[in-house]
């Protein structure tokens, strides 16, 4: 099925096929290549970048064998539980086929940075690995593919927000009320991809600039700056995901809470406790290999088994 997605403040219009191709015979979603894309560049960035935190490249790779799949679970569980209805066949049992049918959308971001979040601590315990550090490194990769992503719910047509004249207005014909009628709305896709790319620029800024005072510091701007922006934007849409039958809006709770809690973090590290460069992971591991690298100096020991050695 063609829709059409229209600017028509910018003169701009767009018809969107949902499926990209067709592998045996299945349909491939533009929504999985899209997040496929997105996870790809999210890798590459942060395999390039994982030295500047002390982190070593290869446990990048070793993370995504658990990361990836255990995010993909945690983005859909965490969808299916609050739209538990749209799963359940008429006689009210649960659809498991459609559960796991995730070609066309259906992840919720939230549950797939939970479920992350979870599995590298679990990882860096395992492997002694220093969380902070390495989670500097992944939120970057975090950013990269909620920008991306978003482009996904575009062609899916979802992810909007409600009635606008502004000059940036998305007219799209939606299903209301049993029918299908013209609307112009809020196109929060656009606006979300647009808060993670500039996110995404003024955290760089803090590395490439040797602004990072402590480890963790990345990864608290990033709940900050993306708990801020999801909460206000998910104001806006249509299609939120509830609190079970309250009118709360589950991620707008979450962004807004997170926000708080990483301000208080970036308060106190950055304004009450003091930190030195040394104590920066990626310093200490420098100082450990330089170390490690420097010729143990002669000692008297030596000098006489030198001497011994020489007379002989």
């Amino acid at each position: 099925m063609t829709r059409t997605v229209a600017f028509p403040g910018l003169g701009l219009e767009f018809h969107l096929n949902r499926v990209a191709f067709e592998l045996f015979g299945l349909p491939i979603y533009w929504y999985g290549v899209i997040i496929a894309a997105g996870f790809l560049l999210a890798v590459l960035f942060c395999y390039k970048m994982a030295p500047r935190f002390g982190v070593k490249s290869d446990d990048i790779i070793d993370l995504l064998f658990f990361a990836v799949p255990l995010a993909i679970v945690g983005a859909r569980l965490y969808y299916i539980v609050f739209y538990l209805d749209l799963f359940r066949n008429a006689g009210g049992s649960l659809d498991l086929g459609k559960m796991l049918d995730i070609r066309d959308g259906g992840l919720a971001i939230y549950g797939g940075v939970i479920a992350a979040t979870l599995t590298l601590i679990v990882f860096c315990k395992v492997k002694k690995l220093n969380f902070f550090a390495f989670a500097d490194v992944g939120v970057f990769g975090l950013l990269i593919g909620q920008c991306v992503g978003r482009w996904g719910n575009f062609v899916n047509v979802e992810a909007y927000g409600g009635p606008t004249d502004l000059p940036w207005r998305m007219g799209i014909d939606a299903y209301v009320n049993g029918a299908w009628q013209y609307m112009e709305v809020h196109p929060t896709f656009f606006y979300e991809s647009a808060w993670n790319l500039l996110g995404f620029l003024l955290l760089l800024v803090v590395v490439l600039r040797g602004k990072r005072k402590f480890d963790g510091q990345i990864m608290w701007g990033y709940f900050l700056w993306y708990g801020f922006g999801r909460g206000m934007i998910e104001g806006l849409r249509t299609d939120s995901l509830y609190f079970f039958h309250t009118p709360i809006r589950i991620s707008q709770l979450l962004g807004f809470a997170s926000a708080l809690v990483a301000a208080g973090f970036l308060i106190y590290h950055l304004v009450i406790q003091k930190h030195t460069p040394e104590e920066l992971h990626v310093n200490r591991m420098k100082r450990k290999a330089e170390g490690a690298e420097a010729p143990r100096p002669q000692t008297f020991h030596d000098e006489e088994e030198q001497h011994g050695s020489d007379s002989d």
